[in-house]
C-alpha cells in the first residue's frame, strides 16, 4: 500500500518552532517532488511549499517563506517542514503530498499521494 505519513505536530506556544516530517511507505519518496499543505479549521486547504526531487530546489508561498522552510534528506527518504515563529493563525492540519510530475507545484490537484495529516496547534 502506497502512503505518506506525517509526524511532528503538536501543541506549541506562539513564537515557538516545530519540525514536521514526511515519510513514504510502499514507494521511494526520493523519486517524487513533495509538497506541504495545510488546512485550518473552517478554511480551505492552502499550499505552503514544494521541494524538487532532483536538486532540492524549492517553491514556496511568499507569505510563509520567511518562517517556513522545506527540505529533504534523500538518504533518509524524508521531507521536512521547519516552522519558526509560529503564530496562532498557523494552527491547522498539515499534510504532505507527493507528485510524479517533473515540476514542483503549489496546486494540490497536481499531487498523486497524500498523507493523513498531522495537527499543529499554536496556543499559549
Amino acid at each position: 500500500q502506497l502512503q505518506l505519513v506525517e509526524s511532528g505536530g503538536g501543541l506549541v506556544p506562539p513564537g515557538g518552532s516545530l519540525r514536521l516530517s514526511c515519510a513514504a511507505s510502499g514507494f521511494t519518496l526520493e523519486n517524487y517532488n513533495v509538497g506541504w499543505f495545510r488546512q485550518a479549521p473552517g478554511k480551505e486547504r492552502e499550499p505552503i511549499s514544494c521541494v524538487h526531487r532532483s536538486d532540492g530546489s524549492t517553491l514556496s508561498v511568499t507569505s510563509l517563506k520567511g518562517r517556513f522552510t522545506i527540505s529533504r534528506d534523500n538518504a533518509k527518504d524524508t521531507v521536512y517542514l521547519q516552522m519558526n515563529s509560529l503564530k496562532p493563525e498557523d494552527t491547522a492540519v498539515y499534510y504532505c503530498a507527493a507528485t510524479s510530475d517533473p515540476e514542483c507545484w503549489l496546486g494540490g490537484d497536481k499531487y498523486d499521494y497524500w498523507g493523513q495529516g498531522t495537527r499543529v496547534t499554536v496556543s499559549s
